[in-house]
């Protein structure tokens, strides 16, 4: 499906037109379109790839997908929600919904102490189209709900004022389009090297090269509802992997670390004779089957047979093994007879190469026998339904190939086992799966959230979750006999919905390991250890107990607490324990959507150790469409990131919090005005005593959002407590001289500059990383600060490399409150 269905909003009495387009050999013509799931009539509507509807009334209102098919097969579209309103009825209302930010902890509320300011918002929704719209079938923006006015109010804040912008009126506009990137970096699995300079292929067209550390970028192109992404290393030492990578459809940049398999060596084998090669047999394990090559089967592409000698690789993606699930190609679906895309369970992959032993030609194959072991099928039913598939590397989709069917005999010393046999020729696809489909489906909920106190309105967007589905051991749920799916989803604005198997009758037939990473960076799971609390978990009990739930670390305190395992147990419609989350039947995938943050769901947090960032003008960097263009605005343009750090060091005998305060210091229209606030707490040098440092975002200077002027912050730097300036750094001295107006240094306590223009560097201590996602850049900026280097990337502070400025502390610091409101009502040329 090459064009799907766009979401629509209508007036009662306007008309509406859906299209879809699906590509195929042979083409297809016909197309059938349907409404909340019921077929709609040709006759009546007289559709083909375009469906229009006249006269809207209420009831139209609900969701729209259309199916394509040929005698080949048939594919379904993604559904599109039709909103009918009632005439008079507004879509965008003026008033914002209520959206709340953190204050500094000097700035109480309320008599509950809170520190939490509702700011508002405007959710994006579309807006209602007019009579004149045009058909709905090209890339037109459309019209969403948005800010239309914002207003400055002051918060009584310590004895002074602070400044916040807030949404005072909401209204349709032209949609925001931002550009939807998904970033990574492709690496070996076994060894971690990167693949350096392989092809990037987005169905057969090449799209670009991975860089030198197997870093790549990728612009989503519109309308794309499965980004089916295929690496091909030149130098032929890995498996091409095929990857469907999940993309955030709100904009900004999804991280992806991709895994490649090693080709396993060639072997030579005689094209006269007949062949059997093994399927899985490292780690001592029995094989898990073997592809038998009769004499006479090896082929040149004219046809002709070749009977020297061949150089044959046949590498094998073992799912016994654990950590061979990150190198899997595609998300293992495939799409039935009614075009709808359904999930397979892996026995086991793999790739084929097979080369004249002189020329190293290419060769195919005639017909040959796969021979799999019925013994390491441990679940019976999947006996009658396993296949043999083979990988469209253009669309990502498993392709049936034949039918594994049991046959009597034995090959060699396994005389007592039966093997399940199946046919195929070996052509241009060179990547094949051992398969079942898979009907027992659920969802599974699961949010992600900015620190552990799991606020609704801290959730984090754009954070990839990824589910592996496991098949545990009777009795041994932490020590599974090997996975069988994997599937990654990000979240939104209220959080993901994961596919998974599940089943009704055992709870631990299925079991599912959960991850979550954003930019690259893990997220920590719950804890289930030493006791477990489900009001922390997210899942009320009884139903926690019957998931199971464990975090990594549940046994072994010296393991990651970034992922957790549940049996993926299928809810009970009789028990009311059951019905809200977080486990899903596969037909309510709806209701998971939409479910409220108070329903059951599972949880990961960022781990933020005392660090703090305030805006003046509000804005979600994991959600772009909060992006408000203002002068105040920390990040001016919504396409583009740039995140500047400075280094601190720090002497004295503990850690302390440093603050960055940016005002506008150049710019006629922000000189003086706050653009924001950050805290950070130093970080210890291990190798020195009494040394810490502290990597301070500061707001980097440049153009504001109407990008006609430069504004050079003004940005001061003060640790809190008894400290003083000891040292700045020479260059970083002599470039802010050579570069007036100088800003005054007369507060021994702090230091003040107007913030370079140019990314200075290591040597400066200044650390500059510019990024479609804030996020990730703002991760890469502070691995160069911690490490000192202009490309290095560390977790251990190097405090007395790469500094900007020192300050020596005594012992004790001073109390916050006094600390921060000297700092607030400090003038800003202070």
């Amino acid at each position: 499906m090459v064009l799907h269905p766009k979401a629509k909003v209508r007036v009662a009495g306007q008309e509406v037109t859906f299209c879809c387009k699906a590509s195929g050999t042979p083409v297809p013509k016909k197309y059938y379109w349907y409404h909340n799931g019921t077929m709609l009539e040709k006759k009546v509507h007289r559709y083909g790839s375009r469906l229009t509807l006249r006269g809207l009334a209420p009831e139209q209102a609900g969701t729209y997908h259309c199916k394509a098919s040929t005698e080949a097969g048939a594919i379904k579209s993604a559904p599109a929600q039709l909103t009918v309103l009632a005439q008079g009825q507004q879509s965008c209302k003026p008033e914002p919904e209520p959206s709340l930010v953190e204050l500094p902890s000097e700035c109480p509320q309320d008599a509950t102490g809170s520190r939490y300011y509702n700011v508002g918002r405007c959710p994006p929704t579309p807006c209602a189209g007019g009579p004149g719209d045009r058909s709905g079938c090209g890339a037109e923006a459309g019209r969403c709900c948005g800010v239309r006015r914002m207003e400055m109010r002051e918060i009584p804040c310590a004895g002074s004022l602070l400044p916040v912008k807030v949404v005072a009126e909401c209204g349709c506009g032209p949609c925001a389009q931002p550009r939807v990137l998904v970033q990574g970096r492709v690496t070996a699995a076994d060894t971690g090297e990167p693949l350096r300079f392989g092809q990037i292929f987005l169905g057969g067209r090449k799209v670009g090269f991975t860089g030198y550390k197997g870093s790549f970028t990728i612009e989503v192109p519109p309308d794309t509802q499965r980004l089916v992404v295929r690496f091909v290393d030149r130098q032929q030492r890995f498996v091409d992997a095929v990857k469907v990578l999940p993309f955030n459809r709100r904009g900004g940049a999804v991280y992806q670390e991709v895994k490649m398999l090693r080709k396993k060596e060639p072997v030579e084998l005689d094209g006269n004779q007949s062949n059997a090669i093994p399927l899985g047999e490292a780690s001592g394990r029995e094989p898990v089957g073997e592809l038998v090559l009769p004499a006479g089967a090896f082929l040149r592409p004219s046809g002709e047979v070749f009977k020297g000698t061949v150089k044959a690789s046949v590498t094998f993606l073992d799912p016994r093994d654990m950590a061979t699930a990150g190198a899997a190609s595609s998300d293992l679906s495939f799409a039935d007879a009614e075009g709808e895309i359904v999930p397979l369970r892996t026995y086991g992959m793999f790739a084929v190469d097979f080369r004249e032993g002189e020329s190293g030609a290419a060769l195919q194959t005639g017909p040959v026998e796969v021979r799999m072991d019925a013994g390491q099928v441990w679940m019976p039913e999947h006996l009658q339904k396993m296949k043999l598939w083979s990988l469209n590397p253009e669309t990502g989709l498993w392709e049936e190939e034949g039918v594994l069917r049991p046959a009597g005999g034995s090959r060699g010393k396994r005389e007592e086992r039966t093997f399940l046999v199946g046919n195929l020729e070996i052509r241009e696809r060179r990547l094949f799966n051992l398969d079942v489909p898979e009907d027992r489906r659920c969802f599974v909920k699961v949010r992600a959230y900015s620190n552990e106190k799991f606020n609704p309105y801290e959730q984090l967007e754009g954070v990839v979750i990824s589910l592996i589905n496991l098949e545990p051991q009777p009795g041994y749920p932490a020590n599974p006999r090997a996975w069988g799916r994997f599937d990654s989803v990000v979240t939104g604005p209220n959080g993901a919905c994961l596919p998974a198997f599940c089943d009704s009758q055992r709870p631990d037939a299925y079991s599912a390991y959960v991850t979550a990473t954003l930019g690259g960076e893990e997220l920590e799971a719950v804890a289930s250890s030493p006791k477990l609390n489900p009001n922390a978990v997210g899942v009320s009990q009884p139903y926690l107990g019957k998931l199971g739930y464990r975090r990594l670390d549940h046994d072994d305190p010296n393991l990651k607490k970034t992922a957790f395992q549940i049996n993926v147990a299928k809810p009970d419609p009789n028990n009311v324990d059951e019905t809200n989350g977080p486990i899903y039947p596969y037909r309510s995938l709806e209701e998971c959507e939409e479910a409220p943050v108070s329903a059951n769901h599972l949880r990961f947090y960022r781990v933020e150790v005392d660090k703090y960032e305030y805006n003046v003008v509000p804005f979600k960097e994991s959600d772009l469409t909060s992006w408000t263009g203002d002068y105040l605005s920390w990040w001016p343009n919504p396409q583009e990131f740039r995140a500047c750090f400075i280094k601190v060091q720090i002497e004295g005998p503990q850690e302390y919090m440093v603050r960055s305060r940016n005002v506008g210091g150049s710019h006629p229209r922000t000189r003086g005005q706050l653009y924001g606030l950050r805290d950070t707490r130093s970080v210890r040098d291990m190798l020195l005593e009494n040394t810490s440092g502290a990597c301070v975002e500061f707001k980097c200077s440049g153009m504001l959002f109407d990008q006609s002027l430069v504004d050079r912050t003004l940005v001061s730097i003060i640790p809190q407590g008894s400290c003083q300036r000891t040292a700045i750094n020479s260059l970083l001295r002599e470039y802010l001289n050579r570069h007036p107006p100088v800003a005054e240094n007369n507060h021994t306590a702090a230091f003040t500059m107007l913030a370079p223009v140019d990314p200075l560097g290591h040597n400066y201590g200044i650390y500059t990383v510019t990024d479609q996602n804030p996020r990730l850049a703002k991760e890469i900026a502070i691995g160069r600060c911690f490490d000192g280097t202009s490309d290095g990337f560390s977790r251990e502070m190097k405090a007395d490399t790469g500094t900007a400025v020192t300050f020596t502390c005594q012992e004790r610091p001073a109390g916050r409150e006094s600390f921060f409101q000297r700092l607030l009502t400090a003038p800003a040329e202070a």
